[in-house]
This record gives C-alpha cells, sequence and structure tokens, in this order.
C-alpha cells in the first residue's frame, strides 16, 4: 500500500510510512481529498539525510483514520505543485519553499507565509512583500494594520476597493513568529515543551496543550486514566464556552449593539475565573500535564460549576432571545461575509468556518479522543455561510457545550490515577494528534531520532486554514463590514505566525 492508515494519537515507526517517487506521492495526495469525506491535516518537509523529506497527512473523516505517506525531495530540483491541483495546498506549498527554498514551477500563488528566522531567503523581507495589485483609476487601496487600534494582534491588510465595495483583500501576516517549533527542539524539558504548547495561542491554551499531550503520551507508550481525559475533555468545553461567549459580545460591539456586547462580556467572566478557581489561572495555564495532573477535578468543582452554568444560561438564554430577533442587529448579520460550501471546500476551511457553510468537519465526531469517545457528539451544522452563521453556530454550541459539561461531571470526579514517569520518547518515529479546539482543528505531529530525541515538530492551527476564508468572504462587501467579518471568524494571528 502507497500509505499508512493511523488512527488518532498512534504512534508509528518513521519507516513504517511508505517513501513515494514524488509524481506517485502528489497523485495520491491530491486524488484523495477529490473525496468530500477526505481532508488535508497537515502537510509539511524537514530535512533528512541532505534531502527534505516531505510528509502529507490525509483524514479519512468517515474512517476515523490518517493516511500517511512521504517523498523525499531536492530542493535544488524544481517541482510540481499540488496546488496546481486543488487549492487546500497551497499554504503547506508555500511554507515548504519559504522554509527549504523548493520551487513549484506551476504553484499560483507562491509568496512568503511567515517571514520565519530561519528561512531560506533571507532576502526576502516583511516589507517588501509582493502584494497583488489592480491598475485602475477608479479603483484604491486601503491598508489596515500592521498596528490596529485596539487590542488585535499585529497583521496587514490590503484592501482593493472600489468606492466602498471591496474587490479584493490580501492578508500579510508573519510579524510575530516567535520560532514556537524551532523551540520545541531546542527546550529537552517536558515543562518547556509543555509551557511552550500553553503559549502557541493565548486563547487555545486547552486545545494546543492537549494535543501536545496526548501526542507526547502516545510517543511514551502512556495511556491516560479517566480523571486525565475528563480533565482535558472539560477543559477544551469550558474554553469553547469561554471564547465563543466573549466573541458574541465582540460581534455585538461590530454592529453597535451595546446591550448583547455589555452582557455577552460579563457572561464570559465567571466561566475564565471558574479556570481561575480550578488551576490558579484563568486561562487554564498550568492545568494540563502529560501523565499527570496538578489540580484534580473534584466533587466541590463540579457542584460550583454546575450553580454558575445554571445562573449563566439563565441570563445567556435571555439575552440571545433578544440579539437574534433585533432586526437591527440581524440586518448586519445576514447575507454579510458569505463563504459558499465550494469556496469553503476549495480553500480547505475547517471548525466553525467549515460547518458554517455545510461542510461537517469536527475532530470530536470524526476522530474522538478522551472523553469524546463517549459523548456521541454529532456537529452543529449551518449552510449559509455568513456572519450571521457564525453567530448561530456559537449560540448552540455554548449551549451544547454546556449540556456535554453537565453530562461529565454528573456522576461526579472521575476517580484519580497514580501519577507516573514518562518512559522515553519512542526512537526513530512518528506521531499526530488532533484535537478540536473552539476555532477549530488542532494538529500537532512529531519525528523522533534513534536516541528518542524530536528532529521535527510540526503545529498547524486552524487560522492556518481559514484566513483565506476570511479574504474571500469580505468580497462584494462594503468595507466598512470588514470589522463584523473579521470578529465572525476570529481568527489567531500568532496562532498563525508560531
Amino acid at each position: 500500500m502507497n500509505y499508512i492508515s493511523l488512527k488518532n494519537n498512534q504512534t508509528i515507526a518513521l519507516s513504517a510510512i511508505p517513501e513515494l517517487d514524488y509524481v506517485s506521492f502528489l497523485e495520491l495526495n491530491v486524488s484523495s481529498v477529490k473525496n468530500s469525506g477526505y481532508h488535508c491535516v497537515n502537510y509539511f518537509g524537514f530535512p533528512f539525510a541532505g534531502k527534505i523529506k516531505l510528509i502529507c497527512c490525509i483524514a479519512n473523516d468517515e474512517l476515523q483514520t490518517i493516511n500517511v505517506s512521504s517523498s523525499v525531495a531536492d530542493a535544488k530540483h524544481e517541482l510540481p505543485s499540488f496546488t496546481k491541483n486543488n487549492l487546500v495546498f497551497e499554504k503547506f506549498e508555500r511554507e515548504i519553499h519559504e522554509n527549504f527554498g523548493i520551487a513549484y514551477k506551476d504553484h499560483p500563488w507562491l509568496k512568503p507565509v511567515r517571514f520565519p528566522f530561519n528561512r531560506y531567503n533571507k532576502e526576502a523581507g516583511i516589507a517588501d512583500y509582493p502584494f497583488f495589485n489592480i491598475e485602475s483609476e477608479e479603483l484604491h487601496e486601503v491598508g489596515v494594520g500592521p498596528i490596529h487600534a485596539g487590542i488585535i494582534e499585529p497583521g496587514h491588510f490590503r484592501f482593493i476597493c472600489n468606492g466602498e465595495q471591496v474587490l479584493h483583500l490580501e492578508i500579510q501576516l508573519g510579524y510575530q513568529h516567535r520560532g514556537i517549533e524551532q523551540l520545541f527542539l531546542e527546550k529537552k524539558k517536558l515543562l518547556q515543551r509543555t509551557t511552550l504548547a500553553e503559549n502557541i495561542s493565548g486563547d487555545s491554551v486547552a486545545g494546543h496543550t492537549t494535543a501536545f499531550v496526548n501526542l507526547w503520551e502516545s510517543l511514551c507508550s502512556y495511556h491516560p486514566g479517566s480523571d486525565l481525559q475528563l480533565s482535558r475533555t472539560l477543559a477544551l468545553e469550558l474554553e469553547r464556552v469561554a471564547v465563543h461567549t466573549g466573541d458574541l459580545s465582540g460581534m455585538c460591539t461590530d454592529v453597535a449593539y451595546q446591550l448583547g456586547s455589555a452582557v455577552y462580556g460579563r457572561l464570559r467572566t465567571p466561566v475564565i475565573n471558574f479556570f481561575q478557581k480550578w488551576c490558579g489561572n484563568r486561562l487554564a495555564k498550568g492545568l494540563i500535564r502529560a501523565g499527570k495532573t496538578n489540580f484534580p477535578f473534584t466533587s466541590e468543582l463540579g457542584l460550583e460549576l454546575t450553580m454558575l452554568f445554571n445562573e449563566f444560561e439563565t441570563d445567556f438564554n435571555s439575552m440571545s432571545e433578544e440579539l437574534f430577533e433585533l432586526s437591527s442587529a440581524l440586518a448586519r448579520f445576514e447575507k454579510t461575509g458569505v463563504i459558499t460550501n465550494d469556496q469553503a471546500s476549495a480553500v480547505g476551511t475547517v471548525g466553525m468556518s467549515a460547518r458554517m457553510s455545510g461542510i461537517s468537519r469536527d475532530i470530536r465526531f470524526s476522530h474522538p479522543h478522551d472523553f469524546y469517545t463517549e459523548l456521541n457528539h454529532r456537529p452543529i451544522i449551518k449552510n449559509h455561510g455568513d456572519v450571521y452563521s457564525r453567530a448561530q453556530i456559537r449560540k448552540e454550541e455554548i449551549r451544547q457545550s454546556i449540556a456535554y459539561i453537565r453530562r461529565l461531571i454528573k456522576n461526579g470526579p472521575a476517580e484519580t490515577g497514580k501519577a507516573e514517569q514518562l518512559s522515553s520518547p519512542q526512537p526513530n518515529s512518528f506521531t499526530i494528534a488532533l484535537v478540536e479546539g473552539w476555532r477549530g482543528e488542532i494538529c500537532h505531529c512529531a519525528v523522533t531520532d534513534e536516541k528518542g530525541e524530536l528532529i521535527h515538530y510540526k503545529i498547524k492551527d486552524p487560522s492556518f486554514h481559514n484566513w483565506l476564508a476570511l479574504a474571500l468572504a469580505v468580497r462584494n462587501n462594503e468595507i466598512s463590514d470588514f470589522p463584523i467579518c473579521n470578529k465572525s471568524f476570529d481568527l489567531s494571528y500568532c496562532g498563525h505566525d508560531l
């Protein structure tokens, strides 16, 4: 067989991944994603025996497997691109080109992605980014950022407009590249690496840290007990409730609905304060650890969380009834920032950015882990792909997550297992971990050498897929609709830049 099928959080020998000639490698993976039940969860390269080893991971969402294949490329040789055949690979190949200098003779948009410190061409500077432009006396360009008026992270948005109408948006990121992936190789202590995972994207601490510890435990042949799995599942769903609620507040702010902004903003606070009560940090830093927990979930915490949601739901439901019946708010939400099913499929969106357009893509359903194997999760799907759909998904996922949390804590805390010393990582191995963060699909991959040391660590935040969807969503909208479009996606700058 020309690929090997893995389960989520599975470790295999690196040599078990079939190595194909490049043309066969291209044909295999491009043909795979033509099927609606398949999508690319990661595609990356790393230095290997003087060349570049390419690994492509295609999820089969129906069989709950991940098909992994590889090829070896010489950076000196020009290659045909996956992207010419399917746009979902465009950013993966741009990153490979930026990191290693591999040239693609037919890639339609071969531009820098992140401007990492160790990029292949150090003469390519962020100030010289080659923006697309249209020569016309009737059109004008509007540049926004990278420094913004609020607390938003740095990123540059270049609009081409006809009057107020947006014809094209190009999003340039890479302003805060921190070298996170390289630091995973340089930092040797588990606590250091866990801290790195917690800081990949500050609003997705539970998501990225769960991906890391699940991967690391698999790599060390450790099977977590029910107490650890319960804590991680609770943390993921609490993070979803907190951020979705805060985003509804932000969306109300962007359409000048002050009541909604204030009420949803207030409702977010007790949820993140619960994390503070549980582990001493409102973003859940320190909570999730490989092989142990320093903060077991107790009966007292379960009772407090139940009381919190009893109060939360009353005000949340009341406020949501007001918002979703308010004609002035709905006028700004409905048919604004539309992404069609065809567009969402073409660019490979994940998470809420896929589910808003009728695509059932949710790791909790397709590749479940921890207690999601018992929750029988069903993704919430909308079909209009607009701001309104994204708001509805948030509202309904908040209610769904609260129901899951109630079920998880109904029988009291799971029995606390004995903390065990993890064994050394398996040598010459490959591991993949998928988690459904509140934004969507998070993927971590690791490769070890003959001593079990990391030689490559690859992180993919869902924003890596979804920034292009935002650029498409604002087309043919007025530029004044950009803030609400942007907030309705709420993508991560640092999670993209790494």
